[in-house]
């Protein structure tokens, strides 16, 4: 089957879906972007994801194409185009088309690509789902809070560790902090068996499922610090993982070739695989109830239907 792409109002084949040379995404990196996970034919934190996209929508002052409802379906559709049922959908919204300046266009209409893609199921073997990173220094620009489309840094980070043989590079700031991974947030257990990550602020992307493991964790009592932590305290943790829409809860269980811990995925990052993975797979099992529901509703208005016509006739 021919995968299906969704270009500025048209449902098209991946070969025919294209945008202009004069795109503002494409001369500038003028747009952002949002990844949401599909579990089940399910949206995993939709919520969040389409949030996150307003605020960098805002931030960089382009208008949002259509309105909330408007956009899920077509979100939805493009997955059901696509028969997604494990994987991602990618959406990306950028300034729209104009003559090439820097400056905003006056009268610009917002570009929207939408595209799904399958992928693998929810792991369950955190042991198989573990994985080593590199640290390298942090270049990006200064608003990393935006889940702009301009990266470049990321991917030079990203290159790094495939180069290493290894999952992802962790992203080194100003007086050794730790910032984050090029496509994921940091957590550690620390030597005291604190757990931990990085503030909010403008140097981190505000992580959908980080939100969603906080909110975890505050209904399961779990406490965390968010102060942040350097090199040496990451290099001195006791348990690391990562969190993304792709990553899950990952365990990092070596970092530069060095072990973290015992070498061994700690028992913390353990329970919040389990709790995350659970929560996912919530989402994923209402969505097939309510789809179940749906099925039977039309299956009895289609029934009630045709009897109404026989006792007519």
């Amino acid at each position: 089957m021919s995968r299906i792409a969704y270009v500025n109002g048209r449902y098209l084949a991946h070969h025919a879906a294209t945008v202009s040379i004069e795109d503002r995404g494409y001369q500038f990196g003028d747009g952002v972007y949002e990844v949401v996970p599909i579990h089940r034919g399910a949206f995993i934190d939709a919520d969040l994801h389409l949030a996150r996209l307003a605020r960098s929508l805002r931030e960089l002052e382009i208008p949002t194409p259509m309105n909330d409802t408007a956009l899920r379906n077509v979100l939805m559709m493009v997955v059901r185009r696509n028969r997604v049922r494990e994987g991602i959908v990618y959406l990306q919204i950028t300034r729209g088309v104009a003559r090439r300046d820097h400056a905003f266009p006056a009268r610009v209409i917002p570009s929207m690509v939408v595209t799904a893609r399958h992928g693998p199921p929810l792991p369950t073997d955190i042991d198989g789902w573990a994985a080593s990173a590199i640290t390298t220094p942090d270049i990006r620009w200064g608003r990393c809070d935006i889940k702009s489309v301009n990266l470049l840094p990321n991917v030079l980070a990203k290159q790094q560790a495939r180069r290493a043989g290894v999952y992802e590079a962790i992203l080194i700031g100003p007086d050794d902090q730790v910032m984050e991974g090029s496509s994921t947030n940091v957590w550690i257990v620390d030597h005291e068996g604190v757990l931990r990550t990085r503030r909010l602020d403008h140097h981190i992307l505000p992580g959908c499922t980080r939100a969603a493991l906080a909110t975890l964790l505050a209904e399961n009592a779990i406490p965390f610090r968010d102060d942040g932590f350097d090199l040496a305290t990451l290099r001195r943790a006791r348990e690391v993982f990562l969190t993304s829409a792709t990553s899950l809860v990952k365990p990092i269980t070596a970092i530069d070739g060095q072990p973290i811990g015992n070498g061994a995925v700690g028992s913390i990052t353990a329970q919040l695989f389990g709790l995350f993975v659970a929560h996912a797979r919530a989402q994923g099992e209402q969505h097939a109830r309510a789809q179940t529901e749906q099925h039977a509703r039309a299956q009895g208005d289609q029934h009630a239907r045709a009897k109404a016509e026989q006792e007519a006739a």
